[in-house]
């Protein structure tokens, strides 16, 4: 269903019911009729006027004043890999002249990303059904909306914009690693009808992808996108005394069957959270339990 956007101009009306309508349909497909090219709008860059310019500069140096220290060393370093910068809305494709000095040109994002990994940032105008998404992810695709929260919600939005898909997801699929285990996520969610893995899958991604804890250089530190974008629960998530109750944590070592048995609450501070050992961890782990849910679909046929 459609989001408020009434907040900017940077979607182009036509454009977004073509790209929701093929989203939607995709629901009555079959994993392997899905084609994600469909689903993805075009990022209209010169919309965006220099108070959204404004807000991400804004945002993105409140996070990084913090983030040298409590982010993952992985995350860090897919962040400068993507040339993502502080001045300006980032650019997804092509490259367009640089507004600091137009002898120069800024190159967008997947520039970088793609020679890496192989993964893009692809503009979709918000959410988009499960399948669609997951279809997504199974491409090396990550759906990414293409929208900036206005100033008076910098410190919260329900639904997502660029700031959180590109500043706090993009950077980790830079990483070889991280990005075959997303990929293998994706494979299993959309090939499983089974509604048992669909909850569990939902539960990982929420623990890993969302919020996600990870061990490095002797101490804690976040790599889950919701941790990155959110100024107050990555720290609570650091600083919280461990345990149980009000305004504690319970950091559990990561391990994929209590993970999937976790259930989680969407309007608070998270009062539990997993904690990797390493990158390698959650992909084999993954594929362990992709192998799994790939086999039982296959049977089910």
């Amino acid at each position: 269903m459609r989001k408020d956007i009434s907040y900017n101009n940077i979607i182009d009306g036509e454009d977004f019911e073509r790209a929701q309508a093929c989203a939607d349909a995709a629901a009555n497909l079959s994993a392997d009729q899905i084609k994600t090219d469909g689903f993805y709008i075009t990022q209209l860059y010169d919309r965006y006027s220099a108070e959204n310019h404004a807000v991400w500069k804004e945002m993105y140096e409140k996070r990084w004043e913090v983030l040298s220290e409590q982010a993952s060393n992985t995350f860090i370093d897919g962040l400068r890999a993507i040339r993502l910068i502080a001045d300006r809305v980032p650019l997804l494709f092509g490259e367009m002249p640089d507004p600091n000095d137009p002898s120069k040109t800024v190159k967008g994002i997947n520039e970088y990303l793609r020679p890496l990994t192989g993964w893009q940032s692809r503009g979709v105008p918000g959410y988009l059904p499960a399948k669609a998404f997951f279809a997504c992810l199974a491409n090396r695709e990550f759906p990414t909306t293409v929208i900036i929260r206005p100033r008076e919600k910098m410190d919260y939005l329900p639904e997502p914009d660029i700031f959180h898909d590109v500043f706090g997801h993009v950077p980790l699929h830079a990483d070889p690693v991280f990005a075959d285990f997303l990929q293998t996520y994706g494979k299993a969610a959309l090939h499983t009808d089974d509604p048992v893995h669909i909850e569990r899958l939902a539960r990982l991604f929420w623990f890993t992808v969302e919020f996600g804890l990870i061990k490095e250089d002797g101490r804690l530190k976040i790599y889950g996108s919701g941790l990155v974008s959110s100024h107050g629960e990555a720290r609570h998530s650091l600083c919280a005394p461990d345990g149980t109750g009000e305004g504690k944590v319970e950091r559990r070592a990561f391990d994929m069957e209590r993970v999937c048995e976790t259930t989680f609450e969407i309007d608070k501070y998270q009062p539990i959270l997993y904690v990797l050992e390493s990158f390698e961890q959650l992909r084999d782990a993954m594929d362990k339990y992709a192998e799994r849910v790939l086999d039982e679909a296959k049977a089910a046929v």
